[in-house]
């Protein structure tokens, strides 16, 4: 990392083309919306940024203009251990963000520190609330009614989501939404999901995963709904059956990946149909093999159990 502690090593020489002498130059003295913001500290880790503003005056309100402008904010880039008053205090003036990260708050964000950001930010595009089990259904109401351009939310392990909400995020956002994630999201039952399904048309990626509450009803909604459908991930809904997948099989063409890990009531003869178009499934095929005996055959004949195969050692 740079020693932004040291001014010197920000000096630089430049020799006067006219009369030859030369001149002492700052970092700062280079336009700071125009070229530093632009084109120089977007390429900075936050981290660094954060060490930086606490350089000088000049340092920190060069800092403070480009956190105004800039588009992406992610808390995975400086640590945990940021704390509410910085949070708050970064965010304060930016009005423009498309990008917003908050997973590495988890421990402590609450409505108070993430509503004045998110009802100052409407062009929000991607919001990533994973693990924040402190917040409450107001965020994601929030986030539905001030982002009308989001396109992926996260609300993995948010278990404070509910059917309202939901519907509220479908009825403003479902329209553009391309990537939901509502993994352990418990409260969720089928009718909840069918309402987001039927009324986000391009969404492309989709995770129910790890909610007992999801049966094939789910399922059949999505895939008849969503059939821009790409990834799916069903692990751990334990009430899903083979029926579904078939639905899913039928209605989704576009799809490139199933997650399907601990639905014991989903097996090959629905897998098979999605196997055959490459679509990358997660559980493993392992065929049932009985060993018959007591026959007349030497060896012993092994039927494995597949659609049309039977095989004798």
């Amino acid at each position: 990392m740079p020693n932004f502690n040291c001014q010197s090593t920000l000096n630089r020489k430049v020799m006067d083309s006219e009369d030859g002498k030369t001149s002492k130059y700052q970092l700062l003295d280079l336009p700071w919306e125009d070229v530093l913001v632009t084109h120089i500290f977007c390429y900075l880790p936050l981290r660094h940024l954060a060490t930086l503003q606490r350089v000088s005056r000049q340092f920190r309100s060069l800092i403070q203009v480009y956190l105004a402008n800039c588009r992406t904010f992610d808390l995975s880039q400086v640590g945990p251990h940021i704390s509410k008053e910085a949070f708050c205090s970064i965010l304060s003036d930016n009005k423009v963000l498309q990008n917003l990260s908050v997973q590495n708050c988890s421990a402590w964000i609450t409505d108070k520190e993430l509503l004045p950001v998110i009802g100052q930010n409407p062009h929000l595009q991607r919001v990533d609330m994973r693990g924040c089990s402190s917040l409450s259904r107001h965020s994601l109401v929030a986030v539905s009614l001030s982002c009308l351009r989001l396109q992926h939310l996260s609300l993995a392990h948010c278990e404070w989501v509910d059917s309202l909400s939901l519907r509220s995020l479908a009825d403003h956002c479902g329209g553009g939404l391309r990537s939901v994630d509502l993994t352990a999201c418990r409260q969720l039952k089928d009718e909840a999901i069918c309402y987001l399904a039927r009324r986000c048309p391009v969404l492309r990626s989709l995770s129910v995963a790890v909610n007992a509450n999801v049966t094939d009803e789910a399922v059949d909604e999505v895939a008849k709904s969503c059939r821009e459908l790409e990834e799916l991930d069903l692990t751990g809904c334990l009430r899903v059956r083979n029926e579904a997948i078939r639905t899913v099989a039928e209605y989704c063409p576009k799809l490139r990946s199933l997650k399907v890990n601990h639905c014991h009531n989903v097996t090959e003869s629905s897998l098979g149909l999605l196997r055959k178009r490459d679509v990358e499934i997660d559980a493993s095929w392992s065929p049932v093999v009985w060993t018959v005996t007591g026959l007349t055959h030497t060896p012993p004949l092994l039927i494995v159990k597949t659609p049309h195969l039977a095989l004798s050692a």
